[in-house]
């Protein structure tokens, strides 16, 4: 059996739907790679989060899930239901147990809207110990940070981003056909469900102005959206680049430590994420300075305001370098395999987009989107004799995305 706690009941008013689901999604249809594994995590005592950005389909996992057990009864809560988020930010150990008393499973959606939830959950954990709960999160480290240190030992966390190539089931044509697309509007869920030009480019709108930027003002109380975008565009620019974060600062009339601060906010919301330079031998290696990279190509081009086709683009070198190392970080995480990521320059020039250090061996790679024919990096393969170099093009890209 299901219940339901919808997030605009003004009480707690209860949808029973005894095992089927009546909101049918094309979203849902995507088999999402987390999935079976959140599924076979679930066991009592032991608290599952889920974190990602908004809308890159952890609601659609956590329904999914719920709807595949059988063998118990699930209690699933909104929290942004005022009358939900009350009493599971209550440690009144009573009003907790009157709201699970009966049930086998406790999902928490939204649950970093909730006060202590923590403690709270913390205090359910303990008291509860045949429970077994699953709760997501659009803000990972500021909920992370609320839950796991009270539940040290006794928690498992995921990470969701947008669809990844690995998770669609499409052969080399029609990856292929569907390429240009993905390097434009990205691979959120309700992007690429979506045929329309025009509704890709409002989903687009909407995510980056009514939950990612949401997002980072309300977690830490701030109201310059202008700068946030405005740092995101300069960001945008500089795909592929070495990042000055004095010149960022210079452009925005602000010093270097808000600069810091709001690159952090930026990467622990799930919007952009950084590569370091990679050095171990030669002296002549950068190391200190930092790249930036978009999670989807779609919110990266939805910032500058640019989803125009490729024939009449001049960065298709930057969206093509962004998609395949997101996308190939989105599957390596997925597949649970551990590895660390950089690029590499020296002070003469030379460098690899990307460097992957897996098992004691380092993997580098160059991406072309044009130009088939690289000359081999021999400084660096001589350096580093444990390490492979590989071009990344339009003919190989599924087997280094898609696995």
């Amino acid at each position: 059996m299901i219940i339901t706690l919808m997030p605009n009941c003004t009480n707690l008013g209860i949808i029973t739907t005894f095992g089927v689901h009546i909101h049918i999604n094309m979203v849902s249809m995507i088999a999402r790679l987390l999935q079976k594994q959140i599924a076979e995590k679930l066991k009592p005592g032991l608290v599952v989060g889920l974190f990602g950005a908004r809308r890159t389909g952890k609601t659609v996992i956590m329904e999914e899930i719920q709807k595949s057990i059988t063998n118990g009864k699930v209690l699933m809560v909104q929290g942004e239901n005022l009358d939900v988020a009350e009493i599971l930010s209550s440690q009144r150990l009573s009003r907790l147990k009157q709201l699970i008393k009966g049930y086998d499973y406790l999902f928490i959606d939204e649950a970093q809207k909730i006060p202590n939830i923590g403690v709270n959950l913390k205090l359910i954990v303990d008291t509860m110990p045949d429970l077994t709960v699953f709760v997501t999160g659009s803000s990972a480290f500021d909920l992370k940070n609320k839950i796991g240190e009270p539940l040290t030992g006794r928690s498992k966390f995921y990470y969701l981003y947008p669809i990844a190539q690995g998770e669609l089931d499409e052969d080399y044509m029609t990856a292929f056909e569907n390429l240009e697309p993905r390097l434009i509007y990205g691979t959120y869920p309700q992007v690429i469900t979506t045929e329309s030009v025009v509704e890709k480019r409002d989903v687009l709108e909407s995510i980056k102005n009514g939950y990612l930027l949401k997002d980072i003002l309300e977690l830490d109380n701030l109201k310059d959206s202008i700068f946030i975008l405005n740092l995101l565009k300069l960001l945008a620019f500089q795909i592929g680049k070495d990042v000055s974060l004095r010149e960022l600062a210079t452009s925005l009339s602000v010093n270097k430590n808000t600069v810091m601060r709001y690159l952090n906010l930026l990467e622990k919301n799930y919007i952009i994420f950084s590569l370091s330079g990679f050095s171990r031998n030669l002296r002549k290696e950068i190391s200190k300075s930092s790249r930036y990279f978009f999670w989807d190509n779609g919110i990266r081009n939805a910032v500058i305001s640019n989803l125009n086709l490729l024939n009449s683009r001049d960065d298709v070198g930057k969206l093509w370098e962004n998609y395949c190392i997101s996308e190939r970080m989105k599957i390596n995480h997925y597949r649970g395999r551990m590895t660390n990521y950089y690029f590499w320059r020296t002070y003469d020039q030379k460098e690899i987009d990307l460097i992957e250090e897996r098992d004691g061996h380092i993997y580098a790679f160059e991406f072309k989107w044009g130009q088939t024919k690289v000359k081999k990096p021999y400084l660096f393969l001589d350096t580093y004799p444990n390490s492979s170099f590989s071009v990344i093009n339009k003919e190989n890209f599924l087997d280094f995305i898609g696995r």
